[in-house]
């Protein structure tokens, strides 16, 4: 037997990939738009084949975020409550999921817009506590609404300008507001009792940025840990899984052309 044959053999002994295997790469870090790829075997994670095609390609991206980021900025548990605006985005929906499976409560703000009821049935069906739009938070005092549900300590923004600020009013004494994106291209502007009297912090989030910091084996727990979620059915978000001849309509559909669509995954 030739010195690669033994080598592949004894690698298969000592429970190394096999043909057949599905895997990802962990953390990402190259580009996945080719047809064949050679890596080192410790680039690569192995996943259950059983996991649906369209979650594995997409557990690194939106999930990793919102779990992530559920954990990297306050101590929740069971029991808490976290604030969010653009709760339909597939962050934000993964985040309702996440923290329900956690016991963390869930506040989450949307745009006015047609088909508003729908989108908050829908999110409350994922498992969101309340759901407002941006005009019904237009009042004075929006813990008003807050019921039986404490204050969060933990608020999430993506749209920025007047959404922000209404995650911020939401927040209790020293929370945080994280941003991780900035749909509406508008600053934020926080009042300065905020700062003052409230002591809130402002950060920021880039998940390319933590994965880059030799965070692989904490990836792939965080891997693990959400698939298992999907295979449990307490994870779920709308996807359209398109063959690659049809690409040119999913790009269509990714930039917003065609109206509001679902995350567009291309099947090669």
């Amino acid at each position: 037997m030739r010195g690669l044959e033994k080598y592949i053999l004894w690698a298969l002994q000592l429970g190394a990939l096999s043909p057949g295997d599905w895997v990802i790469p962990s953390p990402p870090s190259f580009g996945t738009w080719q047809t064949y790829i050679v890596k080192d075997q410790s680039v690569w994670h192995k996943i259950d084949k059983n996991t649906p095609m369209e979650y594995a390609a997409t557990v690194t991206v939106n999930p990793l975020t919102a779990l992530r980021m559920l954990e990297n900025f306050a101590g929740l548990k069971s029991g808490d409550s976290i604030v969010q605006n653009g709760a339909t985005s597939m962050v934000g929906q993964c985040i309702i999921q996440i923290a329900r499976a956690q016991g963390i409560r869930s506040i989450n703000i949307t745009r006015d817009r047609a088909g508003s009821d729908e989108a908050k049935e829908k999110l409350k069906t994922l498992g969101a506590d309340e759901v407002f739009t941006e005009s019904q938070l237009e009042v004075k005092n929006v813990k008003d609404f807050l019921a039986n549900i404490p204050e969060p300590a933990l608020g999430f923004n993506c749209v920025g300008g007047n959404a922000a600020s209404l995650v911020l009013k939401f927040l209790r004494q020293g929370g945080t507001m994280v941003t991780y994106g900035g749909m509406s291209k508008k600053p934020i502007t926080v009042s300065t009792s905020s700062f003052i009297f409230k002591d809130l912090s402002l950060r920021g989030f880039w998940l390319q940025k933590w994965m880059n910091s030799d965070k692989a084996e904490e990836c792939r727990k965080m891997i693990d840990y959400l698939l298992g979620l999907v295979h449990e059915g307490k994870l779920t978000y709308e996807m359209e899984l398109v063959p690659f001849n049809d690409f040119h309509t999913a790009l269509d559909k990714a930039l917003g052309k065609l109206g509001s669509q679902p995350k567009q995954v291309i099947k090669f």
